[in-house]
């Protein structure tokens, strides 16, 4: 009976880390960025959505469309203030932007916990379950709540997926992603293609962000490890391969489950870092990766 436990439960999670990791690897495949302020944007959304839906009476729908709107915002603010002034800057090398956008973003995730610290605490907080009751399944009673956070993450992967694949717009960032150069040769604007990227970005971590406030809880302190799990995802699953960190999400949320049930709760967070130290030693491109 535990087995199967850990295998319900390891699928929500797993599911919750691909939704994080998707947009993650969305944006270095087309933009060409590492955001390491990754977790410290699922961290507004997160702590937003819970403020408003436990002290302003909005409830946990309610509360979940501040925090998605919140991390949206964050998203931009993250574009507009420490990421596209890097880009334009004429005083960096390009030879050397990349260091200094993996810096800016670093800091500025820095930024954004002590500031979260300071305006909620670092105490942890949950957000009310988005579906109260209890279902059983093949024996195992498991939380109405974490099959719809599976359900939601798939369904918003699915979403981006038809937009990729199916779509103007989708076609556009497939392009950028291949050849940014040659997509400017054909008229397009890359800042305008940027800006749908880091949206899309902004909304998939704001609902990652949300979801994860009402599974697990959150706290100011959870920022740095957030962060940790989506790079070490992308890292694993190859970076710019959204199936590769599909499968990467998997892995680390599976291993992550069988370390908090068979050993210590409070020792989750090693197998993700421990995988990344084996991939950068054994295969740096990733499962599925090409650089």
């Amino acid at each position: 009976m535990r087995g199967l436990q850990i295998l319900i439960d390891g699928f929500a999670i797993s599911s919750l880390y691909g939704l994080g990791a998707v947009g993650f690897t969305l944006m270095f495949g087309v933009c060409g960025v590492l955001n390491l302020a990754h977790g410290g944007i699922m961290l507004v959304a997160a702590l937003l959505g819970w403020w408003v839906a436990a002290d302003h009476g909005a409830g946990p729908y309610g509360g979940a469309v501040v925090g998605i709107l919140a991390g949206l915002i964050a998203s931009f603010i993250t574009y507009f203030v420490v990421v596209r002034p890097i880009q334009r800057s004429r005083a960096i090398p390009r030879a050397e932007e990349e260091i200094f956008l993996l810096t800016g973003t670093l800091l500025w995730g820095v930024m954004i916990q002590v500031g979260m610290d300071y305006l909620f605490s670092n105490n942890p907080v949950t957000m009310q379950p988005l579906a109260p009751g209890i279902v059983d399944i093949f024996g195992v009673r498991t939380p109405n709540n974490e099959v719809l956070i599976a359900v939601a993450c798939w369904g918003a992967i699915g979403l981006l997926s038809l937009l990729v694949n199916k779509t103007q717009i989708g076609k556009q960032l497939l392009a950028a992603s291949i050849n940014p150069r040659g997509l400017t040769l054909l008229g397009f604007e890359l800042s305008r293609i940027y800006l749908i990227v880091w949206t899309i970005y902004g909304l998939l971590t704001g609902l990652a962000g949300v979801l994860l406030a009402s599974f697990f809880g959150i706290s100011s302190d959870n920022a740095g490890n957030l962060t940790a799990s989506a790079f070490t995802i992308v890292i694993l699953g190859g970076l710019g391969s959204v199936p590769g960190s599909l499968i990467a999400a998997y892995v680390v949320g599976y291993a992550e489950t069988l370390t908090a049930y068979l050993i210590n709760p409070t020792l989750r967070p090693i197998p993700a870092l421990l995988i990344l130290v084996l991939v950068l030693y054994i295969r740096p491109r990733g499962l599925l990766g090409r650089r």
